[in-house]
């Protein structure tokens, strides 16, 4: 039976057919590979996902971390599942061979880990995490830095977590207060409380390496005074064994409505409940230069962010394949206009509203891996290819493509999985069925790594405008090249983004002609929403193209979610790029008393 966590037919189509993976393999650092490695980490990632993630999704919802005062519960099957991950070498996967990795693309990578944030999103987001940590030191740590909490995280012995948010400022990073106070040679002992940090604290790993943001003294206020450093929960010696513990605490847990299994964290620094090498405060390390925490941090956070829109397209896709096989095995009513009742009920699949869902979920589901995998292959351009130029253009089109990456499908995919609660009908909103719970966590996704808002305001505040707009044109360039390479039956899509992609620019130019952030930016959100569908509108044609000629079901489906979305999501921007070009203030003159 097909795997309602996954297709692996499409990701096959998307790594093979359209994104043309294997040609990866010509560059040095790939060289080792071929698609027969790509297929069996593919496998081995679905077998896995399936054998020891999948099951315990549920249970470990119903029975999420709890917390005595002392020490973090979490049932036995999560650390069981990533002993498993950890001996698949997948934590390593990207990593140079000298760190045990296994130099795989990024592209597979992110492929691999789809599986598993299908099959178990909460369980996932301990790698997830650890590996940006790991990235991130790899870039701007120290040799001794990555021997002492890169390689045991590689390993799986470790696992890793992002400091940010604190419980007065929230995403509002320039009002962090946490401090460091210097106690040596590149060491502090810092101070202070941080929130919603996941993976905080469990007994999951022998350490837990926390990268934390704070402001070193004299620093200047905002976020370019804000400093990064590696936090321990137990120290590490210089042979790599563990030491005391240091002065991190677990103040409680978050329990939020999703992602249960998941230990999400409120941590205090310095409050003096240990005291490691015998004075106050909790031994960080300091990450690179000092002030220059949140530009290091931004490696894990990007990072994190197309990890967050990947674990939504994951989510969108085994809620729409859960739906698909109810809507084919639940029999149900008749066809219109047959009104005998002792006519046999059909399959709800046969109901064009139905279909109507279930279309809509495949075009947002598909699409966002898509779009996810298309990131994770720019990813690897930017880093890997032999032509300056390519590299370059790579990096700058992934960087304003994040944004989108992020919140789309977190938007889109969560809106499939209401459709599915809404094609299982009743039974839909039931704990009998796993759509209620894939709804759930998907929820928190949208809020996960930046709010809607923000990202609305980096893409047009940022990335769309920097360098005399030079993003928006290497966006614009990009997709007027998959415009020029459709064929003539399909022109009419061809043409429909032509013109959308002409209206994205213009609006872009009257929001920011005058320079005048406040009114440019009033309706961020909307422009957000309006670029994220003509970006996808793209993905979906580049498919089309590659799906031309080609016979089968499969391909027929394809040409279908395309269909579906040049005829009913993307005439939506109209309305959009309308209202943006009225430079509409409603909402930055608004009395909050009318509320």
């Amino acid at each position: 039976m097909s795997s309602t966590l996954l297709s692996r037919r499409d990701v096959q189509f998307l790594l093979y057919e359209w994104l043309n993976v294997e040609e990866l393999t010509k560059n040095p650092r790939f060289a080792e590979h071929s698609r027969e490695t790509f297929d069996a980490a593919l496998e081995l990632s679905e077998t896995l996902a399936a054998r020891e993630f999948r099951p315990h999704n549920r249970t470990s919802d119903l029975n999420e971390p709890h917390f005595d005062g002392r020490t973090v519960h979490i049932i036995p099957e999560v650390a069981q599942a990533l002993t498993a991950f950890a001996e698949t070498g997948l934590l390593a996967g990207t990593m140079d061979e000298d760190l045990g990795g296994i130099q795989l693309p990024h592209v597979v990578h992110r492929a691999c880990f789809a599986w598993f944030q299908a099959a178990n999103i909460a369980t996932c987001g301990y790698p997830m995490l650890t590996m940006a940590n790991a990235n991130l030191l790899r870039a701007y740590g120290t040799d001794e830095q990555i021997r002492r909490f890169v390689t045991p995280m590689l390993d799986g012995r470790f696992f890793g977590t992002m400091c940010l948010s604190e419980p007065h400022a929230g995403s509002s990073l320039s009002d962090l207060t946490t401090r460091a106070a210097p106690d040596g040679p590149g060491r502090y002992r810092i101070f202070g409380r941080k929130m919603w940090i996941s993976g905080g604290d469990h007994e999951l790993s022998e350490n837990i390496v926390h990268l934390v943001l704070a402001r070193t003294q004299g620093a200047r206020p905002g976020v370019k005074g804000l400093s990064l450093f590696v936090v321990p929960k137990y120290l590490v010696a210089e042979d790599g064994t563990l030491g005391e513990r240091n002065d991190v605490t677990l103040a409680g847990l978050n329990h939020k409505m999703g992602y249960r299994g998941t230990t999400n964290t409120m941590l205090n620094f310095g409050e003096g409940v240990f005291s490691p090498d015998g004075g106050p405060g909790a031994i960080g390390y300091l990450v690179g230069q000092e002030n220059r925490g949140l530009d290091y941090m931004f490696h894990m956070m990007n990072e994190a962010r197309i990890g967050v829109g990947a674990g939504a397209a994951a989510l969108g896709y085994t809620g729409y394949l859960e739906a698909l096989e109810y809507a084919r095995t639940r029999p149900q009513g008749r066809p219109t206009g047959h009104k005998d009742p002792t006519s046999p009920q059909v399959s709800i699949v046969e109901h064009p509203d139905v279909r109507r869902m279930l279309l809509a979920s495949k075009a947002y589901a598909e699409g966002s891996m898509a779009l996810v995998l298309y990131a994770a292959k720019l990813l690897d351009e930017s880093t890997t290819a032999e032509d300056g130029v390519i590299r370059a253009d790579a990096e700058r089109l992934l960087d304003v493509l994040t944004p989108i990456v992020k919140s789309w499908p977190s938007q889109w995919c969560l809106v499939a999985n209401d459709l599915a609660i809404q094609i299982h009908g009743g039974a839909g909103y039931t704990r009998d069925h796993n759509v209620e719970q894939i709804y759930r966590d998907n929820r928190l996704n949208p809020i996960h790594e930046g709010t809607h808002g923000i990202h609305g305001l980096d893409l047009l505040g940022r990335k769309m405008v920097i360098d005399d707009r030079a993003g928006l044109e290497l966006l614009t360039r990009t997709i007027r090249d998959t415009v020029h390479r459709a064929p003539a039956e399909l022109a009419p899509w061809a043409q429909q983004l032509s013109d959308r992609l002409d209206r994205l620019a213009e609006v872009t130019a009257l929001l920011w002609w005058d320079n005048h952030p406040e009114t440019a930016l009033a309706n961020a959100t909307v422009y957000l929403e309006a670029a994220g569908h003509v970006v996808l509108a793209w993905i979906w044609l580049d498919q089309a193209i590659a799906a031309h000629g080609r016979d089968g079901a499969f391909y027929d489906g394809k040409r279908a979610a395309a269909r579906y979305f040049f005829t009913y999501e993307l005439p939506k921007v109209d309305a959009q790029f309308d209202l943006l070009s009225t430079r509409d203030m409603q909402l930055v003159e608004l009395d909050p008393a009318c509320l």
